[in-house]
Formats: structure tokens, sequence, C-alpha cells
């Protein structure tokens, strides 16, 4: 498991191209055959994915989280972005097609990972927060999420939102996870943007385009810097950060919040004569 460190927004108006990179960039989260796990200590979210293959996978306990096991005192979302796979939760077995979600809640002692087709693998995306109660495990699908639409093609940010683990979804003690898309020709995410220091966020790019890169935007307001971000990789966003970008074509992204409280809308505006 990798760790990484909160930074303080004055430390970060000087960092260069490879600090920002280093810092708030996540590459080669999803390898054949392997988990891929990265501590933030951001809210202390741990991000990961897994690529079951011939053999399955299993979530094991880590000593940088001092429990038993991986999810005693954790919940997680899991979105599957690849072929159909199963997630096995204690003695239930879940199968998820491509964009299907999962929620483990506290207490579910063993989590085991696998794929259908070894010829077209599941690609499991993990975003797990620590919990003080326990929630039940569900399934939902992308068919049963509850989606936003929002933007407009003058504005070239025409998306859908769908909301997966939330208040009036699947319930989870601080967990907010859901799935973005964009619509051919549309580019911008989060467009006005805004900040939410009340929660931290995660975004994983994903259906980016191999000769495509998103433009990440992150910093505060009136200091922004942005990260060049390719086909499944992910990006910290911190509290004090605003979180937006814009595509050199269209593309998907999954984002997960922790934090003070799980209201979607509460989040503070940046008006756009004060960016810079």
């Amino acid at each position: 498991m990798e760790i990484r460190h909160s930074i303080n927004p004055e430390d970060a108006r000087h960092y260069d191209t490879e600090k920002l990179r280093r810092e708030f960039l996540i590459q080669k989260l999803f390898k054949p055959s392997e988990i891929t796990l990265v501590y933030t200590n951001f809210d202390r979210i741990i991000l990961g994915g897994v690529v079951p293959v011939k053999e399955p996978i299993r979530l094991e306990t880590d000593i940088n989280i001092g429990t038993d096991y991986f999810l005693e005192r954790r919940e997680a979302g899991i979105i599957n972005i690849g072929g159909k796979g199963k997630i096995a939760a204690d003695d239930t077995e879940y199968t998820l097609d491509t964009k299907d979600c999962l929620y483990a809640g506290t207490g579910t002692k063993k989590v085991v990972f696998s794929s259908e087709d070894k010829a077209d693998p599941a690609r499991f995306y993990l975003n797990c927060a620590p919990a003080h109660k326990s929630f039940p495990t569900k399934k939902i699908g992308i068919a049963q999420a509850e989606p936003i639409h929002l933007g407009a093609p003058s504005e070239s940010n025409k998306r859908t939102i769908y909301k997966y683990i939330h208040p009036e979804g699947v319930k989870s003690c601080q967990l907010v996870m859901g799935l973005t898309e964009l619509e051919p020709n549309n580019i911008w995410n989060t467009m006005p943007c805004h900040t939410h220091i009340r929660r931290m966020e995660v975004y994983l790019y994903f259906n980016v385009a191999e000769d495509a890169v998103v433009f990440h935007l992150i910093g505060q307001p009136e200091e922004t810097r942005h990260i060049v971000v390719r086909n499944e990789e992910a990006v910290i966003s911190p509290y004090w950060s605003i979180h937006s970008g814009v595509g050199t074509r269209n593309y998907s992204f999954i984002w997960g919040m922790v934090g003070e409280n799980q209201t979607f809308t509460d989040m503070d505006s940046v008006p756009m004569d004060i960016l810079k």
C-alpha cells in the first residue's frame, strides 16, 4: 500500500509539474492479477484497482490500517469499469457488469474479487473510508442509479451524473460515490467550478481515448494549477482545492467524497471572475 501525505495549500503554490504530479496524480492502478492500493491522509481515504485474471484476489488487511481485517472499521464502494466480474462479500456473491457498483459495509470480513472471462477481466475501482457505523452491503447497477442531467452543448458540458452511494440511494456512514459521463463533443466537467471545504474528493478518469488527455484543474481559486491525466488515472483533490477538468474529447470519471457530511449540494461556488 502506497502512502500519500496531506499537503498544505500554501506549500502547493510552489510545486512544479513533477512535484504536483507526484503528490496528487495516481497512475498504474490497474495491473493484471494484482490489487493496487493508495492511502491518502486527506480524510484517510483509500483508493485502489483490482484486476483478477486467472485467480480470485482477496482484499487483505494492511499494517497501515491496523485492524484484523480490511473492513473492520471501514466501508468501501467498488465500481467495475471492465468486463463482467464477481465480488464475494462474506457469504454472498454479487455479479457486477460494467459500471455496476457494490457497497460493502463495515464489518464485512471477506471480500474476494474475480472475473468471469480472463480474456476480458473485470477492472474494479475501490474507494474506502473510515466508518463508525455499519450499513448493509448492497449492489446497485447503473440502471438503478439516480441520474442527474446537467450542462448544455452551448457550454460544452452536457453530462449525466449517476449517484450510487448517497443518503437517498445506497446508504453509507460517510462515503459518497458516483459516476459522470460526458456526451460526445462535450469536454468540461464541474464548470463553473466549486470547492467543498467540508469534504475532499478523488476522481478516476476512464473512457479517455488513447490519443486524448484530460486537464484536471487543482489548487485554490486564486492560484490554480493543472495536471494532465490519461486513461484510468486518478487525482486526489484536497478539501481546499477546486476540482474541474477539460478533455481533448469526451470522457467519463468516477468521483468519491468523504468528510463532514454527505450533502451532495453542499458546495461553495467559485465566481468565474475570481479564477486565476
